[in-house]
């Protein structure tokens, strides 16, 4: 059934409290934060605490607002929401104990069944596709813009950079939005686990459904199919049809050994018809097949592979049939090379990256990486006739340049600071990387590609984070975030460095082009 998308908060509000967890009550709590949740926070957030018009209110999704800033939202309320002031209906004493009760884990683990989540879909009823773009622009060009201040995303013309459509998006976007391979649709995610779909060429929304209820991000099949969602609660990876969001699997996330694990993230592996996934509970990677003609992958021993023999345990085949390959330890943050025959993963200790090969299903190399290297903003690009990789380390201020063919370490490039972001193109001689954290994080890092040293280093905001660069199509502009609640985008000519045209919006955390994402552009981490 299709319901339009103005009911979503009525219907979504009755799928989460029917039949799901009761609140935590705190014994001796004064004053009673249980009874000050049922009476101002219920209706929006739900007495499961799981999430109605408001975001889910448990530990998994508050970790974004730590220490006193949860106890400031709730006294002065959260400006472009609809969170409203309590500080004039509640005393400090009430709001500490409310705030302490929201940080209390859920007494037991919910479930978000299939069921629940094909209950939540909200398709939109004034939804009409347009036959071909309804604006002038190049579509291929047409770069998102995630306005995280205000929880919208702006839709810019790649040529001229005017905004083409502003549309409000779920409650905290996390992970980058991932396009169809014809660049027509996209979906974008929340952190409490709800996926939209918006039509680019029509600019509308086409509707949303609630995949999990703390998720973590999404991945787009090779062939525009499936979706899948990688999620922290419940345990689950959530597979949607990408046509209409309708339910294709959902998978418990259980290793061999019989723990149950959350995923860290799912990525997209184009030349493998796979998602490949990284749980972050268990020594293993998995990855689900996206083809249909994929398999047979056995969970126990072989004892013959001749044609037509079955003597095998636990075997798995067709579509979304899972692989499991066995790891030394849990690995988060994956890289993979251009061809998708190796991925590196980080380990718990943030000091080294672990090589794993996708063919034979093992780690092949150790990579020192001291400073907690960030290697999903890891990108390649050809140096002295060579294919390198570099990322950025959290913890400290430097790149890591390697060589993918060998594994050896090229450079470390010293910077002002941790970054969290490089990015580049196949048409730039640069690599462009932020310094997120610290001090200078003002500073944009423009480093040669060949001699991999900073050439120049841009401060066009002083004091402001500067961070996240994307590329026009023809990587003739560079567009970089100052990631402020009164920020802007700042498109820069990328052959002169020069400041072209400064665009004001609410906290642009990322953006993405079109084409440099469908392509898998030279220099775009994925």
């Amino acid at each position: 059934m299709i319901r339009p998308i103005a009911s979503f908060s009525r219907l979504a509000l009755a799928a989460l409290t029917a039949g799901l967890l009761a609140p935590v009550s705190i014994a001796s709590a004064e004053p009673d934060a249980v009874a000050l949740f049922a009476e101002h926070c219920a209706t929006c957030h739900a007495a499961s605490r799981l999430g109605g018009t408001g975001p889910a209110l448990i530990p998994q999704t508050l970790g974004r607002m730590r220490g006193p800033v949860l106890e400031t939202v709730i006294a002065n309320g959260r400006p472009a929401t609809q969170m409203p002031a309590f500080a004039d209906t509640l005393d400090t004493g009430e709001i500490a104990a409310l705030a302490a009760y929201l940080r209390t884990p859920l007494a037991e683990v919910p479930s978000w069944s299939a069921e629940d989540i094909a209950a939540s879909r909200e398709m939109a009823a004034d939804y009409t596709p347009a036959p071909a773009p309804v604006f002038t622009a190049e579509p291929m060009n047409v770069t998102l813009v995630v306005e995280t201040g205000d929880h919208h995303v702006s839709v810019l013309d790649g040529d001229t950079f005017e905004v083409l459509d502003r549309f409000a998006t779920p409650f905290a976007v996390h992970g980058g939005p991932k396009f169809t391979p014809d660049g027509r649709y996209v979906f974008i995610m929340s952190r409490d686990g709800f996926v939209q779909k918006y039509d680019v060429w029509s600019l509308q929304e086409v509707g949303r459904v609630r995949a999990g209820l703390n998720s973590r991000n999404i991945a787009m099949s090779h062939d525009g199919k499936w979706l899948a969602v990688a999620n922290y609660l419940p345990m689950t990876v959530t597979i949607l049809a990408t046509e209409d969001l309708s339910v294709a699997k959902v998978i418990d996330v259980v290793a061999r050994n019989g723990t149950a694990s959350r995923v860290s993230a799912v990525y997209q592996a184009p030349q493998r018809k796979s998602f490949i996934l990284a749980l972050k509970d268990a020594p293993e990677i998995w990855e689900i097949a996206t083809d249909p003609n994929a398999g047979p992958y056995y969970d126990g021993f072989v004892h013959s592979h001749e044609a037509g023999m079955k003597e095998a345990l636990g075997a798995e085949e067709g579509l979304f049939a899972r692989r499991r390959i066995a790891i030394a330890e849990p690995l988060d943050d994956f890289f993979f090379t251009p061809d998708y025959t190796n991925l590196i993963g980080a380990s718990r200790e943030g000091d080294r990256g672990v090589v794993v090969n996708l063919i034979v299903g093992r780690e092949i190399a150790e990579l020192a990486l001291p400073g907690m290297p960030h290697l999903g903003s890891g990108i390649t690009w050809m140096s002295g006739g060579r294919r390198v990789m570099a990322t950025p380390h959290l913890k400290e201020g430097k790149l890591s340049v390697i060589d993918i063919d060998t594994w050896e370490t090229v450079k470390t490039i010293k910077t002002e600071g941790p970054g969290f972001f490089l990015r580049s193109h196949e048409n730039s001689p640069y690599v462009w990387a932020d310094v997120f954290f610290g001090p200078n994080k003002d500073a944009m890092h423009i480093i040669d590609k060949e001699t991999l040293e900073i050439v120049k280093t841009l401060r066009p905001q002083k004091g402001a984070t500067v961070a996240h660069t994307e590329f026009t199509r023809d990587g003739r502009y560079a567009l970089v975030s100052i990631w402020e609640d009164d920020g802007a985008v700042i498109v820069f000519d990328a052959r002169t460095l020069e400041e072209v045209r400064r665009l004001p919006m609410r906290k642009p955390s990322g953006k993405y082009n079109v084409w440099n994402k469908i392509s898998f552009s030279d220099g775009t981490s994925h």
